[in-house]
Parts: structure tokens; C-alpha cells; sequence
């Protein structure tokens, strides 16, 4: 029996990496869309509680929710589309620029691969990482490596089983090169982001200040020790990272007992 894979983004229904991973997946399986009606990116795990929201069917199995961010795609679409027979996987994307390091905290992206598996679903996030040439022209961008990319980890799992546990998810990355200059895959954890302060202030027509941020730079702390996200896309790899929601820091709770021994019980 063909398996089910539903869909989403945070770039928006009309996305281009969006319509080549539906592409790239229709030979694997049965493809249901559901993407935010509007670009939604940074938009995390946010969900939408003070107004109603409208899913509107764009094609057959193609759908935009209008105004929603890309967690309650996923939410609305598992719970209404998908209500009694849930899908076999969630991909996240294809996203326009990298979800490394810290910026996974940030991601409309990898929020709705998040919401994914805590409705019990397996669920992957994958980004292209853009340098100067897709920045200045995204529309002539083909995607090629990361469709292939995402066709063959689609089939390794189908053939086998998803790879994580419960509450865990598959973050990838792709660098901005084609096929033929691409190294391969390596397994990689979440490096340490180095931010900036790229926040632009200017004047409204009306005499009011406003506020821009812009894109910071991708800078990261090396470790020899650790060969994280970042330098897999510097060295031409393909960065698979596993993610886990359990925030828990468990290193620090011995620490936390021992310093707050006399108030805690």
C-alpha cells in the first residue's frame, strides 16, 4: 500500500521549494499540502488562538490555511484531513535559507516538524542554505540536490522505519551547490550561532521610527571536537542533525539540587 506524506512550509503555499519537494516525493507516496497562506518565516512553533482560520483548497490535496503560521497547518490539517488515519510522515519544506545552530529555535520550518511529532507523527525539516546567487535570483534555484537528497532518506525510511525515537526529528540542510559538487552526507550535531546586530531603523512616511531586522551572516563558533551543521555546509556536505524537544538540561540538575539544597525538598 502507497504510503502518505503531508506537507507544509513556512515560505508560503506558492513557494518553489515547496512545489519541488511535492515533486520530488509524488512517485513515493500519496501527497497531501497544506502551507501557510502568507511567507510565515521565524514564525517558530507559534500557534494561532485569538482568530478563527480558513483552510482553503488551492488543488486536489493542495491547501492554504489563511492566516496561519506553519504549526497550525500541521495541527489543523492532522486533526481534520488526516483525522482518523494519520500520515506515514510530515516534510517540512523545502525552505529558502539554513535552519542551523540556534536558528532551529527560530524556525517556522522546523516548528512545524516539531508540532509533527508531538501529534506522534515522524517528521523531517530540510532547508537550502542560499548564498549570493540564489539570494539574487531564488526563482532560478532548481533544487536538485535537495530533492535527491530528500528522495533517497524518504526511501531509506520507508524500506526500513523512521530512525528517531518519539519526540525526536530529522533537521537537514543543503548546501547551495549542485549534485556534482557535493561531498555527500554527514551526520552532524547543532553548532553555536554567532549573532549580529543587524537592525536597521529608519523613518516612516508619517515621521515614525521604525525597525527592519535583517539577515545575519553565517558565523559559528568552531569545535575540533564536534563537527556540527555549519561546517558540514562549508565543506560541501549535506547536514543531517537529529533534534530532540526534551529541553531538559540534565547535566545541570545535580548541580541545581546541590545549590538549592536548603529550599528545595
Amino acid at each position: 500500500m502507497k504510503k502518505n506524506i503531508l506537507i507544509t512550509n513556512d515560505d508560503g503555499f506558492s513557494s518553489k521549494g515547496l512545489l519541488k519537494l511535492v515533486e520530488a516525493l509524488k512517485p513515493l507516496a500519496n501527497i497531501t499540502v497544506v502551507a501557510p497562506a502568507n511567507e510565515k518565516s521565524a514564525s517558530s512553533h507559534s500557534m494561532t488562538l485569538t482568530y478563527p482560520m480558513k483552510l482553503l483548497s488551492v488543488d486536489d490535496d493542495f491547501y492554504k490555511l489563511d492566516d496561519g503560521s506553519p504549526t497550525d497547518c500541521v495541527f489543523v490539517a492532522l486533526n481534520s484531513l488526516f483525522e482518523n488515519n494519520k500520515p506515514d510522515l510530515v516534510i517540512s519544506g523545502i525552505n529558502i535559507g539554513s535552519n542551523m545552530g540556534e536558528d532551529i529555535t527560530y524556525s517556522g520550518t522546523v516548528g512545524a516538524a516539531s508540532e509533527a511529532v508531538l501529534q506522534g507523527v515522524p517528521s523531517i525539516a530540510i532547508s537550502q542554505v542560499i548564498d549570493e546567487k540564489i539570494k539574487i535570483n531564488r526563482s532560478a534555484w532548481e533544487y536538485e540536490l535537495a530533492s535527491k537528497t530528500i528522495q533517497n532518506i524518504v526511501k531509506k525510511i520507508f524500506e526500513d522505519k523512521f530512525p528517531l525515537d518519539k519526540r525526536k526529528l530529522l533537521n537537514i540542510n543543503i548546501p547551495p551547490i549542485s549534485i556534482v559538487n557535493c561531498q555527500g552526507i554527514k551526520i552532524t550535531n547543532a553548532g553555536y550561532r554567532e549573532y549580529g546586530d543587524d537592525l536597521h531603523r529608519y523613518r516612516s512616511p508619517r515621521g515614525e521610527e521604525v525597525y527592519w531586522i535583517g539577515l545575519h551572516p553565517l558565523l559559528w563558533q568552531e569545535n575540533d571536537k564536534k563537527y556540527c551543521d555549519f561546517k558540514a555546509i562549508r565543506d560541501n556536505y549535506v547536514s543531517i542533525t537529529p533534534i530532540t524537544l526534551d529541553m531538559t538540561s540534565y547535566d545541570d540538575i545535580s548541580k541545581l539540587k546541590n545549590q538549592f539544597k536548603d529550599i528545595i525538598k
